[in-house]
């Protein structure tokens, strides 16, 4: 049976510490400790012994040197039954419990002001040692890097159940620990000294959320994790849930892109999105007005839809949901006590609160995962004002259409290639998305704007690439479109320039594409 009689406690993270050592002390365990640790222990009447007493040897340069000795590593690594003779000879006594958690890089280099050096200092080296050492010599040790798990220990140590495979549930866990901290120093480090988006080596290191359900279909599996790389805390993945079923693979994706969307307005604004794109999008310096306007693009669409805001709701916002619609997620920064109570009266409802808005998205890569490897690409922070528009026709804008243009610009963004999105006073008129023909689209978003009675004659068009033929502008034309937004940069630019001029459309240039796959 697997007993504890010394252990070695050095951590940075001291919650749990003195209830641990407690019931360590209790169960009649020797501890052994070090620097703060070993203050925080004595300063509690614990009884411990520093790790300088048990080697022999003092802390040294400042603290970088104080576990790194063979009388620690020889306890934490000697296998029982085979080196006791060996450890019996150089006076190395067994260590069966190491209970580390490591210098807070992370949590040092989240300050914009910290220095390099600084940082630096704050790369553990002794506690990464024994932490892995502990880990491959889980038959005969057990090791401790979440305070969060001390109490399932301390109620299996009562019961005389450390197991075996308990033990090495705890050495995957503290292997996955010092993987997570050395990705972290890689990204840093490889930022700091190369200056390059992209090194010979990429590290993605993510914290388990939750298990969901299924994935995009019933026998998928799928879990949800939080990038351990993103320090902010309002971002999608940090999102208090406050009532509503557990949210699912799908719900998740959906959230996010509505999340990102409803993120590019600085005005209030509302996104709402069904299957990845957005079906209504609309800014009103009233919030419930925006959601109005957003809800009636597509109310077709809507339906089961994710709706995303980026100001608090209220018990006004609330109710118009509930009368409108039927609804998978609300995701707000903030949200009202009285909202609160309308929509418990749908208890399915998920609701995600964010906190306040996150401008920088808090992100820097997308992942896609292919056969065989991984595509790894900067997250799409592209943007757009109306000094880099380039008027490329005879009829120039008026400055409402450029407010339109550059507000469909914005949604384009966020709707699946290939794109193109009617706009007329800051409200999506219609959607087009992710057809094989940017003709299809366009097609398709005014079929869209027809079937709920909206207007597109006079509204602008936002296309997130460019239009290779001039057929774009002419079916356009058809609907008395005003003025277009477009990157530009085919080779028949003149060609459809021409045909913008001939319709009496005005259009201009971003010189930025926004493809979205």
């Amino acid at each position: 049976m697997f007993k504890i009689t010394r252990a070695l406690i050095s951590v940075s993270d001291k919650s749990g510490l003195i209830d641990l050592a407690n019931s360590l002390n209790q169960h009649g365990v020797e501890i052994l400790s070090t620097g703060g640790t070993y203050n925080a222990l004595r300063g509690a009447n614990i009884p411990a012994k520093e790790v300088s007493e048990k080697t022999g040897f003092p802390e040294i340069m400042d603290g970088r040197v104080k576990t790194l000795h063979p009388i620690i590593h020889g306890g934490l690594l000697g296998r029982r039954g085979i080196d006791d003779a060996v450890m019996q000879n150089h006076k190395i006594e067994p260590i069966d419990l190491l209970v580390v958690n490591l210098y807070p890089f992370k949590e040092t280099i989240s300050n914009p002001t910290t220095t390099l050096k600084e940082a630096i200092e704050n790369i553990d080296i002794g506690g990464p040692a024994m932490i892995r050492g502990a880990s491959k010599n889980h038959d005969g040790v057990a090791v401790l890097v979440d305070p969060g798990d001390y109490d399932e220990f301390l109620e299996k140590l009562d019961n005389n159940n450390l197991a075996l495979d308990y033990r090495q549930q705890l050495a995957a866990k503290a292997f996955g620990h010092t993987a997570s901290y050395d990705a972290s120093i890689t990204q840093y480090l490889s930022r700091s000294f190369s200056q390059k988006t992209f090194t010979d080596r990429f590290f993605y290191t993510g914290e388990l959320i939750s298990k969901l359900r299924y994935g995009e279909n019933p026998h998928q599996e799928a879990a949800f994790y939080k990038d351990e790389s993103v320090t902010k805390d309002n971002s999608l993945a940090s999102a208090n849930q406050l009532q509503g079923k557990e949210l699912s693979y799908n719900n998740i994706s959906d959230s996010a892109a509505a999340y990102d969307c409803v993120n590019q307005f600085i005005e209030p604004a509302c996104v709402i999105v069904k299957h990845a794109n957005p079906c209504g999008v609309a800014v009103n310096q009233s919030i419930l007005k925006a959601y109005q306007r957003a809800f009636s693009t597509d109310p077709t669409s809507a339906y089961g839809g994710i709706i995303a805001f980026n100001r608090p709701i209220d018990d006004e916002v609330a109710s118009a949901i509930l009368e409108r619609q039927f609804v998978e997620v609300i995701i707000a920064p903030e949200i009202t006590d009285a909202a609160k109570d309308i929509l418990t009266k749908k208890e399915n409802i998920r609701v995600l609160i964010t906190g306040n808005q996150n401008k920088a998205l808090g992100q820097n890569f997308e992942f896609k995962k292919v056969s065989g490897g991984m595509l790894i690409q900067t997250f799409d922070n592209g943007m757009i004002n109306e000094s880099d528009l380039k008027i490329v026709t005879e009829k120039i804008p008026t400055q409402k259409q450029i407010d339109d243009l550059l507000f469909a610009w914005r949604v384009s963004k966020f709707v699946k290639s290939n794109a193109i999105v009617f706009c007329k006073d800051k409200m999506t008129i219609g959607v087009g998305a992710g057809q094989m023909s940017r003709v299809y689209s366009t097609k398709i978003a005014a079929i869209k704007a027809q079937d709920e009675n909206l207007i597109v004659a006079g509204s602008v068009l936002s296309s997130d690439a460019f239009f290779p033929f001039r057929d774009g502008i002419d079916t356009a034309a058809e609907h008395n479109v005003s003025a277009i937004i477009q990157p530009g940069g085919s080779l028949r630019d003149n060609e459809v320039i021409t045909a913008a001029n001939e319709h009496g459309i005005a259009m201009v240039f971003t010189n930025m594409r926004h493809f979205r796959h």
